[in-house]
């Protein structure tokens, strides 16, 4: 069955390239040089993508890199394309029918003419830089937690300080310069914990390996620790694979279990969704001190009542990149209860993060990357 849906996937993403290169074929001017950059472009855009996919562990590093780069870029890209093209289709079948305005109108500019060719190209290469920069900018969400509940007597005179984050995607995109960058942002908010919901690689283990990324982890500066919980990606990537990587980062990974946090508070790290004979939460709860307060690590924000159903104080989620770049926001909006920010159900706090870092192209359009400074009883 994943066979078949990789190969529909393939299939239509080759359709819809089709379809965007076959109208800037017919936008700008027939010129021989025009069309051989634009047909060696197409064949490395979508090449790269399939490429990085299916033999980037098998390539040189550089190269993996560089393909995932390109491919996964220009897959964000072709979706405005995608978009723009559409509509202009649209917007010509209709006119066909209604006759708004003279059919030559519409296509003096988007036939055969380089300024309509170079408006529609700059516009999306605008957008897109604005994408790139949003990116680079990483927004810290303060999020302030009274709870019902009282910490033990080590931490009950002071505040707790959680720096949380999840989505790292560490691998061929997000390199170690990247995220030794992060590592600082974390260590001048003086945590007390890390808490990380899940994603910390991407596709694949082998960059985090080659390049070291175990000893930049060893960086973090949290007295009670780095912990994390399992998302889809590390399945993705090799379960196997990842937990070894992972055991060599000093992060202590939470999968269907629970930890007393120097004897004041409990955190529960929940196996990822996509592994179907993890455990329920009521049953990591079970047996809990129900006085303490119960945080939870859960990568996909699914069944969220579940948390304030079994006296959860606060669960941190990610996943969903809030769609990552409009409009595929869209539809994260339509899957997820909420796909990013705070949800309050009952005594529950819950917050979902868009996360630090992303999948593929690095665009952030309608999103943001973001880490989250959790103040409790400040």
């Amino acid at each position: 069955m994943s066979l078949i849906v990789l190969i529909v996937i393939i299939v239509l993403y080759l359709l819809a390239n089709f379809y965007i290169f076959h109208h800037i074929w017919i936008a700008m001017p027939p010129t021989t040089v025009g069309q051989v950059i634009l047909i060696s472009f197409a064949v490395v855009a979508v090449a790269s993508f399939v490429v990085s996919f299916m033999f980037g562990d098998s390539l040189p590093l550089w190269l993996s890199s560089m393909l995932y780069k390109i491919g996964t870029g220009w897959f964000f890209i072709s979706i405005y394309f995608l978009l723009v093209m559409i509509v202009k289709d649209l917007f010509g079948l209709a006119n066909n029918f209604l006759h708004f305005m003279p059919s030559d109108a519409i296509t003096r500019y988007t036939k055969d003419n380089w300024v309509g060719f170079a408006f529609m190209v700059g516009f999306i290469a605008l957008l897109m830089l604005c994408g790139f920069l949003k990116y680079q900018w990483k927004v810290r969400v303060e999020l302030p937690i009274q709870l019902t509940k009282t910490m033990g007597d080590s931490i009950q005179s002071k505040s707790l300080r959680i720096v949380a984050m999840s989505d790292l995607h560490l691998g061929y995109a997000i390199g170690k310069k990247e995220f030794e960058e992060w590592v600082e942002i974390i260590n001048k908010e003086n945590p007390d914990i890390v808490l990380i919901a899940g994603d910390i690689i991407d596709n694949s283990v082998r960059p985090l390996n080659e390049e070291n990324f175990a000893e930049s982890f060893k960086k973090i500066k949290a007295p009670f620790g780095i912990y994390t919980c399992l998302g889809n990606h590390e399945y993705i990537s090799g379960l196997k694979e990842s937990l070894e990587f992972l055991n060599k980062t000093g992060v202590r990974v939470l999968r269907d279990e629970s930890i007393l946090i120097d004897s004041s508070f409990y955190l529960v790290g929940r196996d990822d969704r996509i592994n179907s004979k993890r455990k329920a939460l009521k049953d990591l709860v079970e047996g809990l001190d129900k006085t303490k307060p119960i945080f939870v690590l859960d990568h996909q924000p699914y069944n969220l009542e579940e948390a304030e159903i079994n006296g959860v104080d606060l669960q941190l989620s990610g996943h969903t990149h809030q769609g990552q770049i409009w409009p595929i926001s869209l539809v994260t909006r339509i899957l997820y209860e909420v796909d990013h920010g705070f949800l309050k159900k009952g005594n529950t706090n819950i917050y979902v993060s868009s996360g630090i870092g992303l999948w593929g192209g690095k665009f952030r359009i309608g999103t943001q990357s973001e880490y989250i400074v959790i103040d409790i009883n400040k």
